[in-house]
């Protein structure tokens, strides 16, 4: 919206809001009525400045100015059509009278309170919003703050245009964030774990060009869990920038080692971080490179990163970044770690790279996880997750063998996923995309629905218990690299925002495994849009996927986020 914003914890006094423009109360997990849910300062309603409530924020509002909050009859997750009565107001003062917005609740507003006037409704939900509009009060059910919600954005400059707010560019944030840099650092010098992919490629250019290179070492640890031919890209594009300070480090036997037995996803992600930080601390040694001898760590954490793993007070813990472990924020609790990006969303970590000047492949490159294709390999300990029979959730649907992490309501989920059939598989009907956003609506069980793309006919799966190992990795690496492949050979790489391949334990055969294809749209990976690719590139792929050995079926996943997260684990 180009205006100065802060985010600030929910018990933030309204003493020291009293200069604000105004105040948007964030959504959550939480319900109003648990015990410990979050409550802000009742005084900001006498501030006379605009308040937007959002989701929770909603409930909130509603619960502390004399409404009620109930359970909904249906919880909501992903898009739903609102329509806006008498007018909407100044915020949903839009071109049109109905508009799909994002939904994601599991309560709802019962009750307004006194003075408050409907201006929105949907079919599952009667207040979908409602407004004070003599104090400037506004309260949404959905998130206009993501992309898919239509005239979101327009709805978010209705409301800051009722605040007389400061304002606000990525435009010179170089310049800003420089100063921070070197306040932080002072005489130290910085060594920083790089991966490739967009976040710690900008932040490692920014911190050479804020420090010079004299003061940063790179490295590159291949894992074994890198894309087919990722490490000598790798080191060639940071060539080609004239990068010399990075170090590769051969590391993969040492993580496969590690990973060896372990199925949880949360241990796998411990496991990778705490083997990074090892082959780190080991190569630092190496290099004489001690905190010591004023060195500190420095990575390319952004803000959803810290978001999903429940760093702010009240988020719900989706799952524990990599640059998360707590060794590292042990670290960061002792001032040695700097994260130069670390209050940016995706969108904007691509502004800064174009402003350092990177080239725009590199900084446009798919998001691609720092512990690689660990995170896409599910792992499946035996007995741990029974296999369900043929389902009656859909026509023509299995559930299967296997759960994936989601997020529901703003808070974390670990259920299966439902695949559908059909005559033509890589032809997807549109009620199968319909069904995609009902079905984790209606059914707690499910949290992802998928589009076999390899069969017409529901077969037996089994499931084949298995945890990361070389083999496997190469597996996926192989079917990445296809998938990669024809989205560049039909001109398709730019129009998705990021596509995981996932490796699932399950299969016609014992010990065979299946594809999941996860192409989504985004800007910022707080929401998404499941893909939708042309025919003859789906069937392109699954005809050369299922070629390879021990692969029996391919997916393609047709889940939203939410109610599904972008990748698996």
């Amino acid at each position: 919206m180009g205006v100065y914003a802060e985010i600030l914890p929910p018990e933030t006094p309204a003493e020291s809001l009293k200069d604000v423009a105004g105040i948007i109360l964030s959504g959550g997990p939480q319900s109003v009525y648990d015990e410990g849910s979050p409550n802000a300062d009742p005084e900001i309603f006498n501030l006379g400045i605009p308040v937007m409530g959002l989701c929770y924020g909603l409930h909130w509002m509603t619960q502390t100015l004399g409404g009620k909050v109930s359970p909904g009859k249906v919880k909501e997750y992903g898009k739903t059509e609102i329509e806006i009565v008498g007018g909407g107001g100044e915020v949903l003062n839009i071109e049109k009278q109905k508009c799909i917005v994002w939904m994601s609740h599991g309560d709802e507003a019962s009750e307004l309170p006194p003075g408050f006037e409907l201006i929105a409704t949907s079919e599952a939900c009667k207040n979908a919003a409602f407004a004070d509009l003599n104090k400037n009060f506004y309260a949404l059910q959905f998130h206009p703050e993501v992309t898919h919600s239509e005239y979101g954005e327009e709805m978010l400059k209705n409301f800051v245009d009722l605040c007389n707010a400061d304002a606000w560019s990525m435009s010179g944030y170089k310049d800003r964030i420089s100063q921070e840099i070197l306040d932080k650092v002072g005489d130290r010098k910085v060594f920083m774990l790089v991966s490739g992919g967009v976040d710690s490629t900008v932040a490692f250019t920014l911190l050479n060009q804020v420090l010079g290179a004299d003061r940063v070492q790179g490295l590159l640890v291949d894992h074994g869990l890198m894309r087919k031919g990722e490490v000598e890209y790798i080191r060639q594009a940071f060539e080609d920038l004239g990068m010399h300070n990075l170090r590769i480090e051969e590391a993969s036997d040492e993580f496969m080692t590690n990973l060896q037995g372990v199925y949880e996803p949360e241990a796998k992600r411990k496991i990778i971080g705490d083997t990074f930080l090892a082959v780190q601390k080991r190569v630092s040694e190496e290099m004489n490179l001690r905190v010591e001898d004023g060195w500190m760590l420095g990575q390319g954490t952004i803000y959803p990163d810290t978001i999903e793993t429940g760093a702010t007070k009240h988020s719900d813990q989706i799952k524990t970044h990599h640059n998360r472990v707590e060794a590292v924020q042990q670290m960061i609790d002792a001032g040695l770690v700097i994260e130069p990006l670390e209050d940016l969303y995706k969108d904007e970590v691509r502004e800064l790279g174009e402003e350092l000047g990177l080239p725009h492949e590199l900084v446009w490159r798919h998001p691609f996880p720092g512990p690689g294709l660990g995170v896409r390999i599910l792992c499946v300990q035996e007995n741990s997750q029974a296999p369900s029979a043929k389902s009656q959730i859909a026509a023509s649907s299995s559930v299967l063998p296997v759960k994936s992490v989601g997020v529901q309501g703003d808070g974390r989920t670990y259920r299966n996923a439902l695949a559908l059939f059909s005559e033509d598989p890589c032809s997807i009907p549109a009620e199968h995309w319909d069904f995609a956003t009902e079905i984790p609506n209606k059914n707690p069980e499910i949290s992802r629905v998928l589009q076999c793309l390899s069969q017409s006919e529901i077969p037996d799966v089994i499931l084949s218990p298995g945890y990361i190992s070389p083999y496997r990795a190469n597996l996926l690496r192989e079917a990445d690299a296809i998938v990669m492949e024809e989205m560049l050979n039909a001109d398709l790489y730019s129009s998705v925002w990021q596509f995981p391949v996932v490796l699932i334990p399950c299969g016609i055969e014992e010990g065979s495994e299946s594809i999941v294809l996860r192409p989504i749209e985004s800007t910022d990976a707080m929401t998404a849009n499941a893909s939708h690719l042309p025919t003859e590139v789906l069937q392109k792929m699954t005809d050369r996927i299922m070629q390879i050995e021990d692969i029996d079926l391919v997916f393609l996943d047709l889940t939203n986020k939410p109610p599904g997260t972008i990748e698996w684990e």
